[in-house]
């Protein structure tokens, strides 16, 4: 049985609880960030790899999360821990992240196969354990609280945390690199970063032990029922298309930040200060982001930040002629952007998938395939800026500066700025078509006709 509106409330979340939440975008904000910024620069200009070869290592390892995501959420929602279905997760897979990605950047950086063997291998052990993280805490909103604007506060505190951990772990890392050189930079990194995986994993665990725990019925359809139900559900398939698509975008800007710092910009720091002014915005505005989607609606917003997020990379077009401050403004319209098209897609997944009593079975199924297509996203953001490299004839080097020609200076600019305006672009088709609550929750098809309709009445 369905209903035409959205669910009736619950109490407030603690504090605490919200806290506690957010703290785990350190451990997701911190890994999602840190390969994308310096895992091409490291192979292409560390280890000498080819960037075409160097884009194929830092995506395999994301595909095979997209894969594995959907199966990670469909392992939570068979668990029957007492302390909830999720949380056990996030300091079991949190801490076996963390040391795989302390190992990233440990291994031999000769001869050139081993080396890229080693992190290939390495970078695959860190999606796996990821994607057993992130799943369940996605998740977990879906299930602690079925208050619709509860679910925009809690995101409100994730994203902040998230847009902390990013300035932290991405502004730090590549300043990490070049104090301490060649030999040991990369190195000191994994260990930096892996300590705030393990320290943001520890923190959710601990911060949502009193978070309410509500277990709900386990399903006896299959995995591949379950799948196709998820595929029929043409609101959760334009989210998940928007999602992708921005994550694409913002994948291939982080994947730019340090070759065009280097190449475009030239000054000291600049790495760190393009990445400053990407994601400190959102320290200011995710509040206000919060604020306009509790008085005009999530969608509403979203189609804000979305602008912003694809019309500051439009404007970097012209990256080379600007002025270094106007670089940077640009870039700081993009994190203002940024931190709405974060905030309100995971709010509106929650919404989306749990909208039903049947629906809220497989929560974290929908969140698996949700952050399977995220983390393909990611991942296709740096290979195409990979491809995009080596279309201009990037050359790759192992350590020492080697000129570049004209037109790799031209792919460096175009992969960081047009090519995410046009990803962006095409994501608003997908979010114009979303419905909004109202006809959301009235147009939904039962999910028990959904499942009878394809010959299984299990539900």
């Amino acid at each position: 049985m369905t209903s035409a509106t959205p669910p009736a409330t619950s109490p407030a979340l603690p504090a605490a609880v919200r806290r506690g939440y957010g703290l785990g975008s350190v451990a997701t904000g911190s890994f999602g960030t840190v390969p994308g910024l310096l895992l091409l620069p490291y192979l292409t200009d560390r280890l000498g790899v080819p960037a075409a070869a160097a884009g194929v290592i830092v995506f395999a390892p994301k595909a095979w999360d997209v894969v594995l995501n959907p199966v990670a959420g469909r392992i939570s929602d068979r668990s029957t821990h007492p302390d909830g279905r999720r949380r056990p997760f996030l300091i079991r897979a949190g801490l076996l992240l963390a040391a795989a990605f302390a190992l990233l950047f440990l291994g031999p950086t000769a001869p050139q196969w081993l080396a890229a063997g080693w992190v290939a291998v390495a970078y695959l052990a860190c999606a796996t354990a990821y994607s057993f993280f992130q799943v369940p805490y996605v998740a977990m909103p879906a299930e602690i609280t079925d208050d619709y604007d509860e679910r925009t506060r809690l995101m409100t505190w994730r994203v902040a945390i998230l847009a902390l951990a990013i300035l932290v772990s991405g502004g730090a890392s590549p300043a990490i690199r070049d104090a301490f050189g060649p030999d040991w930079g990369y190195r000191v990194v994994g260990f930096f970063v892996a300590s705030l995986i393990a320290l943001g994993a520890f923190g959710a665990w601990r911060g949502t032990r009193s978070a309410p725990v509500r277990m709900g019925a386990t399903t006896s359809a299959t995995f591949g029922d379950q799948l196709r139900i998820i595929r029929s559900d043409k609101p959760f398939r334009l989210l998940l298309t928007t999602f992708v698509l921005q994550a694409l975008a913002t994948g291939a800007m982080l994947a730019g930040v340090d070759y065009v710092s280097r190449w475009i910009i030239g000054t000291p720091l600049s790495a760190t200060l393009l990445f400053v002014c990407f994601v400190a915005p959102a320290l200011v505005v995710t509040p206000l982001w919060q604020r306009l989607g509790t008085s005009r609606g999530k969608k509403p917003g979203y189609l804000v930040a979305s602008l912003l997020l694809g019309g500051g990379a439009l404007a970097l077009v012209l990256l080379r002629s600007l002025p270094e401050g106007l670089v940077y403004a640009c870039v700081a319209v993009v994190g203002v952007g940024y931190a709405g098209a974060q905030m309100f897609p995971l709010a509106m997944l929650a919404d989306v998938a749990s909208r039903t009593e049947e629906a809220r079975t497989r929560v974290g199924l929908y969140t698996g395939v949700w952050t399977a297509g995220e983390t393909l996203g990611l991942a296709l953001g740096p290979a195409t800026y990979a491809a995009v490299l080596a279309l201009g004839g990037y050359v790759s080097s192992t350590g020492s500066t080697v000129p570049q020609s004209e037109s790799a200076l031209v792919a460096i600019g175009i992969g960081f700025s047009l090519v995410p305006a046009v990803l962006v672009a095409l994501s608003f088709l997908s979010l114009r078509a979303f419905p909004s609550p109202g006809s959301m929750y009235s147009a939904i098809t039962g999910d028990s006709q959904i499942h009878r309709s394809e010959g299984d009445g299990s539900l």
